[in-house]
């Protein structure tokens, strides 16, 4: 338990002397993960301030028997790690539907709350690239379960 304690410290103690990292403005791509079903999500990130985000992810399927969707929104803080590679952590939450045909018949919206961190490349063209991993803990009655998503994200900054 104490060396348990003692990192805890040391890692909040390292982020209070990272170096804040300017973001781009706006970026908006494919987050592309498994994603409880949904596969690729729509990706849209707003620079709140020098090293914090806003992301919205909207996922949507349809099938022959199963029609969803899901939007999620994350607040992040982003640091630098050296050159163009940051790493960021989040916290946010969504909500999400399914509506199943054949065979079950059954319909269920549901909420989630989620964490975020991963790490991205900033290029020196209006491109970046993430490898994030998104722990949800879903309430539902269909979804009443937790999910570990592991995606890559390609956007377009501007």
């Amino acid at each position: 338990m104490k060396k348990l304690v003692l990192t805890v410290f040391t890692v909040f103690g390292c982020l209070l002397f990272v170096d804040a990292q300017n973001i781009s403005d706006n970026a908006i791509g494919l987050r592309l993960g498994d994603s409880d079903g949904f596969g690729a999500e729509i990706s849209y990130q707003r620079a709140l301030g020098d090293n914090n985000r806003l992301e919205l992810d909207l996922g949507w399927r349809t099938g022959s028997s199963f029609d969803g969707y899901k939007l999620t929104g994350l607040y992040q803080w982003v640091w630098n790690i050296d050159g163009g590679f940051n790493w960021y952590a989040g916290a946010g939450g969504g909500i999400g539907a399914y509506d199943f045909d054949a065979p079950i018949n059954d319909s269920e919206t549901f909420f989630f709350v989620a964490g975020n961190v991963g790490i991205e490349y900033d290029f020196d063209i209006p491109l970046i690239l993430s490898l994030d991993f998104r722990p949800e803990i879903a309430f539902g009655d269909l979804n009443d379960d937790s999910d570990f998503d592991i995606a890559l994200g390609i956007r377009y900054q501007f």
